[in-house]
């Protein structure tokens, strides 16, 4: 896959974007994750939606290992949680299709289209999606409140906070 996923070329210097999020589900996260690292590599447990399923395959070939989201990742999360949603910094959107997304944009951005800042934000199931309530939800109302809080976030602050979000593990 080319590091653009749009059709057709780049888009154009009139129509670029100043700050592009990326959105993407993943099942089992009970809160908004804003993600840290795009790593090159696709390696997918389970067939995506045209049936691929890739493993241990380079996504670009002689790309860096990784990318760091160039969004305000921390003021991101912090935003979202001043509007008492439930938010953090993961710091792997794993290696399926969302990582693919995000390494994408991120080479994209690295090569070709210096000056734009991008990332990827994970959202959790919509309560509808919960058949037996086994997984954590948040209702979509909550999530567009959610995304419209970072893209204003990351529209205003260059800067990211510098305040503990680290994992261990």
């Amino acid at each position: 896959m080319r590091p653009w996923a749009g059709a057709g070329p780049a888009p154009a210097p009139e129509t670029r974007p100043e700050i592009v999020v990326c959105v993407g589900q993943a099942g089992g996260r009970p809160d908004i994750t804003v993600e840290r690292i795009a790593v090159n590599i696709d390696d997918a447990r389970i067939p995506d939606a045209s049936g691929g399923e890739p493993i241990d395959e380079v996504i670009v070939p002689g790309g860096p290992a990784a990318y760091f989201s160039t969004l305000p990742i921390k003021a991101c999360v912090a935003a979202v949680r001043a509007a008492g949603l439930p938010a953090s910094v993961s710091n792997t959107a794993g290696t399926f299709v969302c990582n693919h997304v995000f390494y994408g944009l991120a080479h994209l951005i690295a090569t070709e289209l210096p000056g734009i800042r991008g990332g990827f934000v994970h959202v959790p199931y919509a309560p509808e999606q919960v058949v037996d309530r086994a997984q954590p939800s948040l209702p979509v109302t909550a999530v567009a409140q959610a995304l419209r809080e970072i893209a204003a976030t990351a529209a205003h602050t260059r800067t990211d906070l510098r305040v503990a979000e680290g994992a261990t593990h």
